[in-house]
Formats: structure tokens, C-alpha cells, sequence
């Protein structure tokens, strides 16, 4: 082999050195973002000082804790009143995933025979007993989110993709922000004419972080 010959295999081996280099930072920053995400989604949140001053929103609490933290970004979410607590209205679990390199996705599972999980936030090592395929998805549900900077993320379902029917609607929307100390959640229900039938009127509710 000449010297030519031993150049060029030299400079070959440094472009794929540096192509791999290349590749486990990027894959580094994917991870840094999404588990900063999945980082904000976590703890207790309520919305007792929105409620306090602008008396048509409840106090709600928000409980949201990561389970089978071996097998991905999986929270246990449980939503009451404030004052019933051990009466939740909505129990379900998130699945946080990245779809590509700018959008994250939170699909959402029901959980069957829910009574039994109530108040598991408190204990998430109780989910070990079942297992994610024992859950169901609740198909065009997810939340598509951004990252807009530090600690902060926005998003939404599809416009009609959620199927419901609560209250008689047909379809549910969605739109959320995350931030470091709050999450920003609007759930609505429409019609099949697209007429509002649930959910707020004027806007999200404010759900700040309990320390």
C-alpha cells in the first residue's frame, strides 16, 4: 500500500470516528429533552389559587408519578376534586415518547378496574403488578407537544380525532402547556357539529406545582 492509499484510509477512518462522535451527542440531546419533559410531568399539582380568583374554575388536584421505570416514560395520573380526593374522576396513564426531532408525543391508557388504583400515586411500585400490554390506549388521544425553550412545552390533540361521548359530545380537544412550576390543561368536549358542549368556557385550567 502507498502512501496515498495509507492517507486516504487514514482520513476514512477519522470521517467515521467523527460521524459516531456525531451521532451519541445528538442521541444525548434527544434524551436530555425528553427527560426534561417527562422531568416537568412529574408530582402534585393543584388549581386552588386560579379557583380562589375566578370562582367558575374548581379546585382541582392533579397527581402524576412515574411507574415501570424500567420499561419507558410511563406516569400514573389521577385527577379529583380537591376535597374528594378518594373520589377521582379521571385515572390514566401517560406514555411520553419522541416521535421526531422536534415533536414528543403523550399517548394515553385507560386502566381497567380503576377503583383499585386509587391513591397509587402514593405507591407507584404497586403498577409492577401489572404490566404496560394490560392497559389500553386510547387511540388519537395523544398529545403532540414542542419544546419552546427551558423547561417549557406546548401542544394538543387533534382537532377531532378523540373520540367521546361525555355529555354528549363526539369528539374531546386538548391543549396543554408545561412548564417548570405548572401545567396549563384545556379539555373541551364538541358535537358532531363541532358545537362546544364541555369543558371550560374561558380557558385552561392553571395547575401549579405542590412542593
Amino acid at each position: 500500500m502507498n502512501m496515498k492509499h495509507i492517507l486516504l484510509s487514514l482520513l476514512i477512518s477519522m470521517t467515521i470516528i467523527s460521524c459516531k462522535n456525531s451521532e451519541k451527542i445528538d442521541t444525548q440531546k434527544v434524551d436530555t429533552e425528553l427527560d426534561e419533559l417527562f422531568s416537568l410531568m412529574q408530582g402534585s399539582f393543584n388549581s386552588e389559587k386560579q379557583s380562589i380568583s375566578d370562582s367558575t374554575y374548581y379546585n382541582i388536584s392533579l397527581h402524576m408519578y412515574p411507574i415501570w421505570e424500567d420499561k419507558g416514560n410511563f406516569l400514573y395520573v389521577e385527577q379529583a376534586l380537591n376535597v374528594m380526593q378518594n373520589r377521582p374522576y379521571r385515572q390514566r396513564i401517560y406514555e411520553v415518547k419522541r416521535v421526531n426531532d422536534s415533536i414528543f408525543s403523550s399517548s394515553i391508557y385507560t386502566i381497567e378496574a380503576d377503583s383499585l388504583w386509587i391513591g397509587k400515586w402514593k405507591t407507584p411500585k404497586a403498577f409492577d403488578s401489572i404490566r404496560p400490554a394490560d392497559v389500553i390506549l386510547k387511540q388519537g388521544c395523544e398529545v403532540l407537544l414542542q419544546r419552546m425553550g427551558k423547561n417549557h412545552f406546548k401542544g394538543k390533540t387533534g382537532d377531532t380525532t378523540c373520540a367521546s361521548s361525555l355529555r354528549g359530545a363526539s369528539y374531546a380537544r386538548s391543549e396543554v402547556e408545561i412548564f417548570e412550576n405548572k401545567v396549563l390543561s384545556w379539555d373541551r368536549g364538541f358535537d358532531e357539529k363541532g358545537n362546544y358542549v364541555w369543558g371550560a368556557e374561558n380557558g385552561g385550567y392553571i395547575f401549579e406545582k405542590i412542593e
